[in-house]
């Protein structure tokens, strides 16, 4: 894999990931046209390529697309993050197999470093290709790869795999000429670059800019000049010089839980239910990247679509006597906050908290007095309930503010199974 001191980096990118879930547990749904649909069964978060074929956009509210779901036997599915969370986890514990050093990007993207791996493959391109057969083989999901000197060619080079059929999925530019770089980069338009946005490809544009190549032969400094260090930094990415390190661990530094409810909320009793669900929802994720919070902030809102409902919004911030990540001590201070901004006569679309003020959960600083006792049970407490709710499923172990019944819990009445992480939906086979 060449030079075994020149940083090479991959992206590994699962292909329409919500979709590509559903249809590996449902094979049925391959070569259909496929939607699945945000929070309430709202709008389209993924489409499969079909749908994107007959022109229905990102976004696009599910009720205005019922015609055309009749015409074309589109299959609109409700949104089941638990299944899609559990089989991202196990493609990255596949990628930790080929790379220790891996940075999760987001739920279907992480980045490898292949620095000193040079002598595992023959080539970055067989590696990438070991990857696609691997993930397909354990997860029946697929995936494009794309390896560069940097980040931003990485994620480059894994949008040629995708879009660039004579590749395989694999596309590899530490390899390839310059020649054949320069013939690619000249054919992908410049908003296709990481970190250049709309506003900015569009000045870029006015500049002459249209291209990758474009970018990449434009001067750092005249970059920097017009928009700043980051597009100086961009431009020397697309040249080969690495500029961004990898984040292996990049703890959050807030983190927010929010749903808008499958129904309108009139009372302050169902508002708590949600916030006290929500609050152990961002409990786990805190515990989960070893952080603790000092403060929380609640807020709740009203639909502002419906015009002619009266309108209302508000939001607190509640600080902690002591950092904490014991969902009962969230909970208590969203639902203090909650307390403080609750108008009675208004139809709550939606509500969440904020977790404020993180820091790592070895740096805290106790209370004067305080023997550690406490601390220390609430720590135990929490784990036992995490460790009861990953073997028999969430919530098996809850707050009783969060409630039994949760009238207001979002809609999804076209949920698939949640087959990897609950025992009472798996696959039943029935005999004859």
């Amino acid at each position: 894999m060449g030079d075994p001191t020149k940083q090479i980096f991959a992206l590994v990118d699962v292909n329409n990931m919500y979709v590509s879930c559903e249809r590996a547990f449902n094979p049925r749904l391959r070569d259909r046209p496929v939607v699945v649909l945000s929070n309430n069964d709202g709008c389209a978060v993924a489409r499969s390529n079909e749908v994107k074929a007959l022109g229905v956009p990102m976004g696009a509210p599910w009720f205005q697309m019922r015609d055309l779901a009749r015409q074309h036997g589109i299959v609109g599915l409700s949104s089941n993050y638990t299944l899609y969370a559990d089989m991202s986890n196990r493609i990255m514990t596949i990628l930790r197999t080929y790379s220790p050093n891996v940075e999760v990007y987001s739920i279907d993207e992480s980045f490898l470093s292949l620095n000193g791996l040079g002598g595992l493959w023959t080539s970055p391109t067989a590696m990438g290709q070991d990857i696609r057969a691997k993930v397909a083989q354990w997860t029946s999901l697929p995936v494009c790869v794309g390896v560069g000197q940097s980040k931003t060619l990485a994620k480059l080079a894994n949008h040629v795999a995708k879009k660039f059929p004579l590749f395989n999925s694999v596309a590899d530019f530490t390899t390839m000429s310059d020649a054949r770089t320069a013939w690619l980069l000249q054919r992908i338009e410049v908003g296709e670059v990481w970190g250049v946005g709309r506003r900015i490809s569009a000045k870029l544009r006015a500049m002459g800019i249209n291209t990758v190549q474009d970018l990449k032969d434009a001067p750092p400094s005249t970059m920097r000049a017009h928009f700043g260090v980051v597009l100086e930094r961009t431009c020397n990415e697309l040249r080969g010089i690495s500029c961004l390190e990898l984040e292996e661990v990049a703890p959050r530094k807030e983190i927010v839980s929010s749903r808008s409810f499958g129904t309108m909320v009139i009372t302050a009793a169902e508002l708590g239910e949600s916030i006290s669900t929500y609050a152990a929802r961002a409990g786990e994720k805190l515990r989960g990247q070893h952080s603790l919070c000092g403060a929380v902030h609640v807020f709740v809102q009203t639909n502002r679509f419906r015009e002619r409902d009266e309108q209302y919004s508000n939001g607190i911030t509640i600080p902690l006597v002591e950092p904490s990540a014991d969902n009962r001590v969230l909970a208590g201070a969203a639902l203090q906050g909650l307390a403080m901004i609750f108008r009675e006569g208004f139809k709550y679309k939606k509500a969440g908290i904020m977790l404020m003020d993180l820091q790592p959960d070895t740096r805290r600083q106790g209370v004067l007095f305080d023997a550690g006792q406490d601390r220390a049970r609430s720590v135990a407490t929490m784990a036992a309930l995490d460790a009861l709710n990953e073997r028999f499923g969430r919530d098996t172990v809850h707050l009783g503010s969060a409630g039994l019944v949760r009238r207001w819990a979002m809609l999804s009445e076209n949920r698939t199974p949640r087959y990897t992480t609950s025992w009472t939906e798996l696959p039943k086979v029935l005999a004859k």
